[in-house]
């Protein structure tokens, strides 16, 4: 039983996630010591006003340090987000993992649903108010054989359904992979929590990964960290 405790490994501590997000952050924004250097300067000169006003300098420059740190704590939460998804950002399955960190109110197979093993394209699928919305990656021209495919097969099952397509990537008709989750979650509702359910039902008729996903080519070793995007 001792001998359990001692390999047990040791909780991360708060300060220890800083630490991780400042690395992340870092490694890809080399300037990030000055930018939160400037923001934790700008909590307390925002504060230097009051302080001449009322004389009460102890009070005011208590409330700016605590303001710079709030600064400080913001600006690295932006930064490690950006860091985490351009880290991420054109590896295979790199939009399966955003999709991964969606939870309430939406159904996301945990898998490609289509798949294309010489060009990496693959398709998504996540079914919640909006409907059944694709999530491409792959150039647009390119992935719109797979959507057609996935198309035609949820017609057979639910061909009521309303389908949404989203194609992410950084040309000018997709969805950059920082702002694919606030995307899907703008979309109009279309469809009510009870016709989710039948739907996701419907879909579950439909086999996916039919084509095998290459080895190395796998969603969830490009997770990106899942803290860091909540901004936790």
């Amino acid at each position: 039983m001792a001998k359990d405790k001692k390999n047990k490994p040791k909780k991360k501590r708060w300060y220890s996630y800083l630490g991780d997000a400042y690395r992340i952050s870092k490694k890809t924004f080399s300037w990030t010591p000055w930018a939160l250097l400037g923001a934790f300067a700008l909590g307390i000169i925002v504060l230097l006003p009051a302080g001449f006003a009322t004389g009460r300098w102890i009070i005011w420059s208590i409330l700016g340090i605590i303001l710079g740190v709030t600064f400080t704590l913001s600006v690295l939460i932006q930064l490690v987000k950006r860091a985490s998804f351009r880290q991420i950002d054109g590896v295979p399955g790199a939009s399966g993992a955003v999709l991964s960190n969606i939870k309430r109110g939406w159904v996301v197979e945990e898998q490609p649903v289509r798949f294309n093993v010489r060009t990496q394209d693959m398709i998504f699928r996540a079914i919640g108010r909006p409907g059944i919305v694709l999530i491409s990656e792959g150039p647009s021209a390119r992935v719109n054989r797979l959507i057609n495919e996935e198309r035609q097969a949820i017609k057979r099952v639910a061909p009521s359904a309303p389908v949404v397509v989203v194609k992410t990537g950084n040309e000018e008709d997709q969805v950059p992979l920082i702002k694919l989750e606030r995307h899907l979650r703008k979309l109009p509702k279309q469809i009510t929590h009870q016709e989710v359910a039948a739907v996701t039902a419907r879909m579950k008729a439909i086999p996916t990964n039919s084509l095998p996903i290459p080895k190395g080519v796998d969603p969830y070793n490009a997770r990106p960290d899942r803290r860091a995007l909540r901004g936790r």
